[in-house]
C-alpha cells in the first residue's frame, strides 16, 4: 500500500488531570428504572423469553446486583399493564400465581434490604399508551395510587411516586399537561404527604428556553424532581450530544429559579434495528457514548444521574440470572464497574470528556483532521509526557476508527514505541461518539513523535497531549 504522508504540528490542550485523584469527578448512574413485562419487542433483552418475570427470587437477585452497580433509586416504570397488576391488587387481576410473592413485594422487600429508595409508579391504567385525557383513565391511575399508598407507603424502601406522564416538554409545555401532572401530585400528597415526586419528561431537543414561558410552565408544576430524558440513545438529533451539554445548562438556569430538583435520565441504550421504533430491540450503547453523557450532565448542573435502564443492558457475567444481548450486556457492565473502581483507560475517556478538548461529536467540529482510506501519519510536537488520540466513531455515515494506532519516537532514528488496538463496538448503527486510545510512558530521550494509522473509509482524528 503505498504510504500516504500527512504531517501535523499539533497544538498541545492541557488536560484537566484531578479524576485520578478522586473516585468520579463524573456522576456516577446512582438510579434505575424498573421495567416489568409489556408487550414490545424493545423488551427482548430488558424481558427476555424465557425468564420467569414474576420470580421474586430472580427479581432479589436482580436488586442485589443493582446494588452492587451503585443504584441508590429504583424506579417503577409501571407496576400494572393490559388491566393486570404486579402487586396483589383489588381492582383488577394479576399478572403473577395467586400463591407467590408479588414481583412489587419482591422489589420492595429487597430493596429495603439495602437501603434502597423506591419511586411507585401510579401506572399503567391500561397500557404504555395510557392517555390522561381519557377521564377513565385518569381516574383509575388515581383509584390505583390510593390502593398503592395503602399497601406500600410506610413501606421502608418507599421513596415517592413516579408519574408516568411522559409528555413533551418542547418547545413549551403545555396547559393540559401541566394540569395532568398536578392533579395527580395533589393526590399523592394527601395520601403520602413525606414522599418526593418525580417525573421523566423528553423534549428538551426541541425545547425554546428562550420563551419567558418555558420557564413559567414548569414553575408551575408541583413535582420535587424532573429527570430529563437527555434523548441520546432515542437519537432525536443528527449529533444530540453536541446541543446536549448547552442544554443541561440552560436547565439548570431555570431550576435554579423554580426550587425543582433537576436530574438527568441517561439513555444507556442503542437500538438493533431502526430507532424509536417499538419492533427494534433496545441494546447496550458503546461506553464512550455513556461516559459522555454523564460528563455532560455533571458539567450541566444535574443533581442525580439515574437511566432507563440498568437490568438487561448491563448484566454481571456470573449472574445466576442472566439477562440481555449476549457478549454486550456483559461488557457494558464490566466497563462501568471499571470506570467507576477508577481503571485507568476508563479515568482517560472520563477526563477527555470532561476538558475543554470537547464536544466534538460531529462532523462538524474543525479541530478534526479528516483522512481518507489509506495508511497515514501525524507528526505530534512538542514532546509530551502523554498523548491522546481520540477518533470519531459515525458507522450509519461510514466513518470508523482504524484498527489500531502505532506511536513511534525519534532520538537517533524512528522506532515503535507503542501500539494500542481500538476498541471495536458492535452497537453503534445509529450514533456519534468519540473513541479514544491514550499513550503515556514516553522515554526522556526521545525528540520527536509521530502516530502512524491505517483506515478503511473516512476518518476524522485529534492529537492531544500532557
Amino acid at each position: 500500500m503505498v504510504r500516504q504522508m500527512k504531517k501535523h504540528i499539533i497544538s498541545i490542550l492541557l488536560l484537566f488531570w484531578a479524576a485520578f485523584c478522586a473516585f468520579a469527578q463524573t456522576l456516577p448512574i446512582t438510579g434505575t428504572f424498573i421495567n416489568l413485562p409489556y408487550q414490545d419487542v424493545r423488551n427482548k433483552y430488558t424481558n427476555p423469553d424465557g425468564i420467569d418475570a414474576t420470580d421474586p427470587q430472580m427479581w432479589a437477585a436482580k436488586v442485589a446486583e443493582m446494588k452492587e452497580m451503585g443504584m441508590e433509586y429504583l424506579v417503577f416504570m409501571s407496576v400494572a399493564n393490559e388491566c393486570k397488576a404486579y402487586y396483589p391488587s383489588k381492582l383488577m387481576g394479576w399478572h403473577f400465581p395467586v400463591d407467590r410473592q408479588s414481583p412489587v413485594d419482591a422489589i420492595m422487600d429487597e430493596a429495603a434490604k439495602h437501603g434502597m429508595k423506591v419511586f411507585m409508579s401510579t401506572g399503567w391504567a391500561k397500557d404504555q399508551d395510557d392517555n390522561l385525557r381519557d377521564p377513565a383513565i385518569k381516574g383509575r391511575q388515581l383509584e390505583m395510587m390510593e390502593e398503592l399508598a395503602g399497601l406500600y407507603g410506610s413501606h421502608p424502601a418507599f421513596y415517592g411516586w413516579y408519574l408516568p406522564v411522559e409528555d413533551c416538554f418542547g418547545p413549551v409545555l403545555t396547559d393540559y399537561a401541566v394540569e395532568a401532572v398536578n392533579a395527580l401530585t395533589a393526590r399523592a400528597r394527601e395520601l403520602t404527604p413525606s414522599a418526593k415526586i418525580m417525573i421523566s419528561p423528553y423534549g428538551i431537543f426541541c425545547s425554546n428556553f428562550d420563551d419567558p414561558r418555558y420557564e413559567q410552565q414548569i414553575a408551575r408544576l408541583t413535582v420535587d424532581i424532573i429527570a430529563y430524558q437527555d434523548e441520546i440513545g432515542c437519537v432525536r438529533e443528527k449529533f444530540p450530544l453536541v446541543n446536549l451539554r448547552e442544554n443541561w445548562k440552560k436547565l439548570r438556569a431555570i431550576h435554579d429559579k423554580t426550587g425543582i430538583q433537576m436530574w438527568a435520565n441517561c439513555e444507556t441504550f442503542a437500538w438493533e434495528k431502526g430507532t424509536n421504533d417499538r419492533q427494534s430491540a433496545l441494546i447496550p450503547a458503546a461506553t464512550p457514548r455513556l461516559i459522555s453523557q454523564m460528563a455532560a450532565a455533571t458539567e450541566g448542573g444535574a443533581e442525580t444521574i439515574i437511566s432507563f435502564i440498568i437490568c438487561g443492558l448491563f448484566e454481571k457475567p456470573s449472574s445466576v440470572y442472566p439477562w440481555g444481548q449476549p457478549y454486550w450486556s456483559q461488557k457494558a457492565y464490566e466497563d462501568y464497574m471499571a470506570w467507576a473502581s477508577g481503571d485507568a483507560y476508563w479515568k482517560n475517556v472520563e477526563d477527555y470528556f470532561v476538558s475543554h478538548a470537547g464536544p466534538m461529536e460531529t462532523t462538524r467540529d474543525r479541530r478534526w483532521m479528516k483522512f481518507e482510506a489509506g495508511t497515514h501519519e501525524i507528526e505530534v510536537g512538542p514532546v509530551e509526557a502523554q498523548l491522546t488520540v481520540a477518533m470519531l466513531n459515525y458507522n450509519e455515515k461510514g466513518i470508523v476508527p482504524p484498527v489500531k494506532v502505532e506511536l513511534h519516537g525519534k532520538s537517533r532514528k524512528w522506532t515503535l514505541l507503542q501500539e494500542q488496538h481500538v476498541q471495536r463496538w458492535e452497537n453503534t448503527n445509529h450514533d456519534a461518539f468519540v473513541d479514544h486510545v491514550f499513550f503515556g510512558e514516553i522515554p526522556s530521550d526521545v525528540k520527536k513523535l509521530k502516530i502512524v494509522f491505517t483506515v478503511e473509509k473516512e476518518s476524522y482524528i485529534y492529537v492531544t497531549g500532557k
